[in-house]
Order: structure tokens, then C-alpha cells, then sequence
């Protein structure tokens, strides 16, 4: 990494190798901040975006295991203002399923005005509401569209059925079970301080400028931010590979069951209808290994095949390296050295 780092393609990366027992690399190269030289460091905080996808469909499925929701349910059993939802002003034909809103084939548009021009702007409450009235694009199940509406849909089902704020219950129920001390939405002072500056390729497409994170309100300590499932979680590499490490062991973390087999293989293969092409879970990428990445080129992959988990974490608005070779050559050194098949 430290030639991409030398040619100013790359700012800094945190990377890190882990079976689903320990981690077998964890290495920073290159900066947090450019400008002051600050060294990036393996405990360095990023914002994951779509990363708190997959986060937050585990957290949904921790309810399905309790029997209190079923994936295959309409939305509005939990939801009833989703009863009135409206295609082109008329009723779709079949409701919405949390299936659907988990595996971005609801027909639910990425965002609504509402959310605009931060998508930590709106309670999940209030923007939940916002779906409701500006209506689907397509008919339930008919088409796959990338929507943080959907994830955030399913934030909400958690919060109606467990009784507790989202927020709240991913603390209680999978960030402090699984160890995950830096997970948040709300990074505090001390986390800012560690916190990797975002950069985004310079004029004519050479060099680095430093920018911001768009998506989201300042100062990121601020807590009239509100929580967004659709991708407002924070964290570090350490953290992100102890969520990985539990769905690689089949959801146990040490001796505990977390989550039962049955939700990690529904979470981590395809839901997608088979009339169509596109391949998704329920809030993971899926086909054969599965993850997710997010906005500012950050990402995680489990392969269950070699028993690899690796964590590749950036602020890059563009994917670094000469068009993000960058993390392709950390994936392919990783699964050469540590492939448990070789």
C-alpha cells in the first residue's frame, strides 16, 4: 500500500486479516491527515456508511429469532401507516414484506426530499413517514433499487417491536455483546481526535484534496443528529471484524449463540426474487462471500470458503489507487498469505 500512499493516490489505510477465532494482520499505512502529517493508526475511527447496513438488518434478525417478526411479514403489521402507501397514486398490487425492505426490492426510493440535504436529518420516525407519502417507484418485488429508505424502514420495525430506540438497542443487543467499544453514531471528543479526514481526487484527477462527509451534519459530536440505519454508523477495524468473526462462526461469540444459523444464512444469501439478476441478501452483498462497502470506499468481506474475514478501511470520496486497486491488492495479498484452503 505504501507505493499508492507515495504516488498521493492513497491518504492512509487501516487493514486487517482475521479468522473467525483471531485477527492475523491488522497494519496502517500511510496518513489520517495529509496536511498535518498525522500518521494513520489501526485504532484511526472512519465513517462506514452502508456498512451499518448489514448492522442493521442483524439487529432485525436478533427479533426474528425471538419470533417477533417474521422476514416474510408485510410491513405494515408493524408499521400501519405503510398501508397507505401509494404507487403513482394508486395501491400496490401486493404489500411490502420485510423481506423487500431488507433486500432493497421494496420499490422504496433511495431517499426523499425530506431527508435532504443530510440523510441524519429526519428522526427513522419522520422519515419513515416521509416514504409513506412520497410513494414507491416500482411494484413491490418487481425490480432491485439501492435504498437507504428500506434499511431505515427496517430500523424502525426494531424500534417499534423491541420497545427501545434503535440506537439503544444495537448497544445493548449487538454492539456490547460482541465488544464493539467504538461503534457509534455520535463519535465523542476523543474519537473525533482519531478520526481519518476524508479526501477526494484533486483537480484533474491528480493528487488529493481534503473534503468533508457530505451526507452528514457537524460537529459529528452533535446529538440533534439523528441515527441512520441506512448507513450513519462510525467505527473502527478492530470493530467491524468482531461483527464479521461472529457471522463467519455461524453467529457464536465465544460460547454464546448471538444469532442462530438460521438468520446468518438468510442474512448472507441471496433473497432477491429468481426473476431477477441482481444478487443481495438481506442488507448484505452476497455470492459466495459476502459484505458490504461504503460511500468513502471502505469495506468488509467474509469468505466462508478460506475462513478469511478482511476489513479495508479508507475516507476516500473516490475510490483510491488508480481507480481502487488499491483494496484489490490488499484482498489478494491477504487471501495468499492467511487462506485457510491452501
Amino acid at each position: 500500500m505504501q507505493s499508492f500512499v507515495e504516488k498521493n493516490e492513497l491518504a492512509g489505510a487501516v487493514m486487517l486479516v482475521a479468522n473467525k477465532d483471531k485477527i492475523l494482520a491488522l497494519e496502517a499505512v500511510g496518513y489520517a491527515d495529509v496536511e498535518n502529517k498525522t500518521p494513520m493508526t489501526t485504532d484511526s475511527l472512519f465513517w462506514i456508511a452502508s456498512q451499518s447496513k448489514p448492522i442493521t438488518a442483524t439487529a432485525l434478525m436478533l427479533l426474528v429469532d425471538e419470533g417477533k417478526v417474521k422476514i416474510e411479514d408485510p410491513v405494515e403489521k408493524y408499521i400501519p401507516e405503510f398501508k397507505d402507501i401509494k404507487i403513482k397514486g394508486e395501491k400496490p398490487k401486493t404489500p411490502i414484506t420485510v423481506r423487500q425492505i431488507l433486500s432493497h426490492t421494496s420499490g422504496l426510493p433511495f431517499s426523499t426530499p425530506e431527508e435532504s440535504p443530510t440523510l441524519d436529518k429526519l428522526t427513522i420516525k419522520d422519515s419513515v413517514a416521509s416514504y409513506v407519502k412520497n410513494g414507491l417507484k416500482t411494484e413491490p418485488g418487481t425490480a432491485y433499487a439501492y435504498s437507504n429508505a428500506g434499511i431505515n424502514t427496517g430500523g424502525r420495525i426494531i424500534e417499534v417491536v423491541s420497545g427501545m430506540s434503535y440506537e439503544d438497542f444495537l448497544d445493548k443487543r449487538l454492539f456490547g455483546p460482541l465488544g464493539m467499544k467504538d461503534t457509534t453514531f455520535w463519535p465523542s471528543e476523543e474519537q473525533v481526535k482519531r478520526l481519518a479526514k476524508v479526501y477526494k481526487p484533486g483537480a484533474d484527477k491528480k493528487g488529493l484534496e481534503l473534503t468533508k462527509i457530505a451526507q452528514l451534519q457537524y460537529p459529528l459530536t452533535d446529538r440533534k443528529r439523528q441515527p441512520m440505519p441506512g448507513g450513519g454508523l462510525f467505527s473502527t477495524a478492530t470493530d467491524v471484524a468482531k461483527f464479521c468473526q461472529m457471522l463467519l462462526n455461524n453467529g457464536k461469540v465465544g460460547d454464546k449463540q448471538l444469532l442462530s444459523e438460521t438468520s446468518v444464512k438468510a442474512l448472507t444469501s441471496k433473497q432477491t426474487p429468481d426473476s431477477l439478476k441482481d444478487n443481495y441478501g438481506l442488507g448484505f452483498s452476497v455470492g459466495g462471500n459476502f459484505g458490504h462497502g461504503g460511500a468513502l470506499s471502505t469495506n468488509m468481506n467474509v469468505d466462508p470458503k478460506r475462513g478469511l474475514v478482511t476489513v479495508w478501511l479508507v475516507q476516500h470520496a473516490g475510490f483510491p489507487g488508480e481507480g481502487g486497486k488499491a483494496s484489490g491488492a490488499f484482498r489478494k495479498v491477504a487471501e495468499e498469505k492467511f487462506s485457510e484452503t491452501k
